[in-house]
């Protein structure tokens, strides 16, 4: 009796623990995807997994500055559920290859785009929820939509009303997006798939992206660029401008549909089904999808914080594994900065670096948390480079779009480098980043032959020169470790340059001309966003950017004292800038 009680606690005790465990690794319960949906903080709330190449997501009908993200929480009406997204970015691009259900039919002279808009869906946000790895809504007209996905494809799950038209709209189009439509092509394979394109112009300029599209159950396609027509099996349709009405029939109100992109071509969209999603369980790709969150976010274990600041931890955490996104296909297969199709086998290429954002914490969490994924950024690093002749700034999608400032990509291969994260051709990417930064363009030229940027040859010119200043303190860093003595001797000094834009009267970083005189006026509140000596920010904000000389920073401000009540009263000032901040909020 004693024994068979003791295996009896022995097994209770177990039972306690095990759930105990399950407890607190359940960190998914803490992401809340729509935080950063309203105001300012351009995020998605959609279906994702952690750096996936699908970002699958509800979109508003309107392409106003707190839309970057395609959506955002004050809106009501859903006008597509679209396969690609940005998080947090303060441009807006993607939300391509975009479906919406619909319970109407086209007339035979209607013209498509007045059907598709006409079908955009109110919505509560009452009928709406979002986790890791799934997002579902309710429409007020009663269809109900559920998103999930894998890296490389996205499921839906449609619900109709007993007794509706069960039907899709397909929108290769801009509608009220961010880029314009170059050329689109929709081709019926047979009753169950479809497949085409989009190429489009934007903040990407060329960007291609090829979808495959499978459905549950027979489905009849009227597609055109003008007025819909039924399209046959084998039939294809390519134009500047690209729709299709999908007949769904009525043999059930439930309805699966898969997508998957590639930027290569139809071929590997169409493979990466094949590899990643080549059943029919919805519920297995959403369980999937949030095990992965629950895998990554696990590694960082958050302790002695309550509820709400456990909320705001990992919710930050998710956000921050939503980029880079997987580019290549599961043949290997991505769209080069050069427009032209490459293969990395079967490794992994990345896009979407939004480098100046992103180098000073985002990278370097990912080589605590991520190491693995770190050798195979710079690896993308690499090829870009070899495709195109310099390191990333801001990549997206396979464009350099020369976004911001800085050669950010330098800091990140250093940092890697120094931490032993070596999987990766250290040669090659040495010969990138000396390659980069002794480039002419954006400023660089000038800070090589001034040791500093003058403001009356080029915008930005503080920023640009402190931010130079510190890629260069990392090329030092690095050659050091790599023997190169000359190099090493070069880009240290040249790290110093931070201290010609020094200003010991007013004691902040400050605009210079070409004739070594201090511009003027001068005030340290003043900012025109990226219109003026500095970028997105003014004197006080940017006149502490000298984090790999902090000791001659302090220096310059006279000592220690000096310094330390300089920094103080960053933090006891008034906060109100004189000039422009940021895009005015349109929001309601």
């Amino acid at each position: 009796m004693r024994t068979r009680l003791l295996l009896l606690l022995f097994c209770f005790t177990g039972l306690l623990a095990s759930c105990q465990r399950e407890k607190e690794t359940r960190v998914t319960d803490f992401v809340d995807p729509f935080i950063g949906t309203a105001g300012q903080g351009h995020c998605f709330p959609g279906a994702t997994v952690p750096f996936g190449g699908i970002q699958l997501s509800p979109d508003n009908p309107r392409s106003a500055w707190e839309w970057c993200s395609g959506y955002h929480y004050s809106d009501s009406i859903i006008s597509s559920f679209s396969h690609s997204h940005l998080s947090g970015t303060g441009i807006g691009d993607l939300q391509d290859i975009r479906l919406l259900p619909v319970t109407t039919r086209p007339r035979p002279d209607e013209h498509a785009i007045d059907f598709i808009e006409k079908g955009y869906a109110k919505f509560s946000h009452a009928n709406e929820t979002a986790e890791p790895g799934y997002y579902s809504v309710t429409f007020d007209n009663g269809i109900k939509t559920e998103l999930t996905a894998t890296p490389r494809c996205g499921m839906h799950a449609y619900q109709y009303p007993e007794n509706s038209v069960h039907g899709l709209t397909l929108d290769l189009t801009t509608a009220r997006n961010w880029d314009r439509t170059v050329m689109t092509s929709i081709k019926k394979i047979n009753n169950r798939t479809i497949q085409g394109y989009r190429k489009s112009t934007g903040w990407a300029k060329d960007q291609h992206v090829y979808f495959f599209m499978e459905f549950s159950q027979d489905v009849d396609i009227w597609a055109g660029s003008d007025t819909l027509k039924l399209l046959k099996n084998g039939q294809k349709l390519v134009s500047n401008q690209g729709y299709a009405f999908i007949d769904l029939g009525t043999t059930t109100n439930k309805v699966l549909v898969k997508v998957s992109l590639s930027s290569a071509n139809c071929e590997g969209a169409a493979a990466n089904l094949d590899k990643e999603l080549s059943h029919w369980s919805f519920d297995k790709v959403k369980r999937e999808a949030k095990q992965q969150w629950k895998r990554i976010l696990s590694r960082i274990k958050v302790e002695g914080a309550n509820k709400e600041e456990t909320r705001v931890f990992y919710t930050a955490l998710y956000h921050a594994y939503l980029a880079p996104y997987l580019f290549s296909d599961v043949h290997g297969n991505y769209k080069g900065p050069d427009g032209e199709i490459h293969s990395v086998g079967k490794a992994n290429q990345y896009t979407v670096f939004s480098l100046w954002d992103t180098f000073r914490a985002t990278h370097p969490l990912f080589t605590i948390t991520q190491k693995d994924r770190v050798n195979d950024m710079i690896k993308s690093f690499i090829r870009h480079y070899e495709a195109y002749g310099l390191l990333p700034r801001w990549e997206l999608m396979g464009n350099e779009t020369y976004c911001m400032i800085g050669n950010h990509a330098i800091p990140v291969i250093t940092e890697a480098y120094l931490k032993g994260i070596r999987d990766f051709d250290v040669e090659k990417a040495y010969e990138a980043m000396k390659e980069t930064s002794l480039s002419r363009g954006d400023g660089l030229g000038l800070f090589r032959t001034y040791n500093y940027i003058p403001c009356d040859l080029e915008k930005e010119s503080v920023a640009k020169t402190l931010e130079y200043a510190y890629d260069d303190w990392c090329m030092a860093q690095m050659a050091k470790a790599l023997n190169k003595e000359d190099d090493y001797l070069f880009f240290i000094k040249a790290s110093k340059n931070y201290k010609n834009v020094f200003d010991a009267t007013t004691g902040f970083m400050r605009a210079k001309l070409s004739n070594g005189n201090w511009k003027t006026p001068f005030s340290p509140f003043a900012s025109a966003h990226r219109d003026d000596d500095y970028t997105e920010g003014n004197a006080w904000q940017y006149s502490w950017l000298v984090p790999h000389d902090v000791e001659g920073l302090i220096a310059l401000h006279g000592g220690k004292t000096a310094f330390a009540n300089k920094l103080d009263s960053l933090f006891t000032l008034h906060s109100i800038i004189e000039g422009t901040t940021s895009p005015p909020t349109s929001a309601d």
